[in-house]
């Protein structure tokens, strides 16, 4: 098994074929409207990255996508990525596809240069991405969407916890802050929460 990046516009068609597949097993498309493989699924201001896992055949295994932008917090600029779009095909679950697919895209973040990531995920999922390094903020709300239309992370009916990696110096300075804050992530109408 291997894991391939790519910008997601550059992501060779049989591949995105496959992870659109993924997708659609974990979130289906009203009936009669999947969007087509080559259409993007982000922002590409967000600068798309997506990762996938694959065996000896090229059959994709599990997916994510890295998304990236500036935030200002407590009056400081920082590098966030966030993941997106985690799926593990039906058939390749519990095998750990997902977690070593997650724990290299925190590694890429690192290595990339980013000062932090930060991600929501349903509450059920903490042990899943804490076992592949993440940690949860705690008391954190990420606000989504546009600052006109923002998009909360505690918004009724949502159960999410956020997700949280320190790296630069600088960030982890800063830790304390981002506990039990409103952090505006704004990644726009597209990517609501990343």
């Amino acid at each position: 098994m291997r894991i391939l990046s790519f910008p997601e516009q550059a992501t060779p068609l049989p591949l995105r074929v496959q992870v659109r597949e993924l997708q659609e097993q974990a979130w289906p498309s009203p009936p009669g409207s999947p969007a087509p493989a080559d259409a993007p699924s982000h922002d590409p201001a967000l600068r798309p990255l997506s990762m996938l896992l694959v065996d000896e055949e090229s059959t994709v295994l599990a997916a994510l996508d890295i998304l990236t932008k500036e935030i200002v917090h407590a009056g400081r600029r920082f590098a966030a990525g966030g993941l997106s779009t985690v799926v593990v095909g039906r058939v390749s679950r519990g095998q750990g596809y997902g977690r070593r697919l997650v724990a290299a895209a925190r590694e890429t973040m690192i290595t990339g240069g980013l000062d932090l990531g930060l991600f929501t995920c349903d509450s059920e999922l903490r042990a899943f991405y804490e076992s592949a390094g993440w940690e949860v903020l705690p008391g954190a709300v990420l606000i989504g969407g546009t600052p006109e239309d923002p998009f909360p992370s505690d918004r009724p009916g949502f159960d999410k916890v956020t997700m949280a990696g320190f790296f630069s110096a600088d960030a982890r300075r800063a830790e304390a802050s981002f506990r039990h804050s409103c952090i505006e992530l704004y990644p726009g109408q597209i990517d609501k929460l990343w």
